[in-house]
């Protein structure tokens, strides 16, 4: 069972992420609302897989990105990010993003996402 980890300040977002998720297998899933969150998060349970809102109140994605990648700089990040973010992506790229998964998403962009990490 693979732990997945999702930051995404939007209750409604993470709860389509989760059930998208659960669609790819059984995993044991943790969401949080915010980068900070996420950082505290990943520091306790090392997950597998993590997906990170860009824009976030207290932390941004890719604040949480660089904080988790000097933790691990093997951690599996997934950007979430809306079209026109190109600026964004480049900074998350050489923040060391696994992926991205654009938004708004089809559930089989993130099951795909899931399995090029899990297998």
């Amino acid at each position: 069972m693979a732990k997945i980890l999702i930051a995404d300040d939007s209750a409604f977002m993470r709860k389509l992420l989760e059930n998208a998720i659960k669609k790819s297998g059984d995993h044991q899933i943790t969401s949080v609302p915010d980068g900070l969150d996420a950082i505290a998060r990943y520091k306790e349970i090392s997950p597998d897989v993590v997906f990170l809102d860009i824009t976030m109140i207290k932390v941004s994605g890719i604040d949480a990105l660089k904080e988790i990648r000097k933790m691990d700089s093997k951690a599996k990040v997934f950007i979430c990010t809306s079209v026109g973010q190109d600026a964004v992506v480049k900074e998350a790229t050489d923040a060391g993003a696994f992926g991205f998964v654009n938004k708004p998403f089809k559930e089989d962009q993130v099951i795909s996402a899931v399995r090029k990490v899990l297998g």
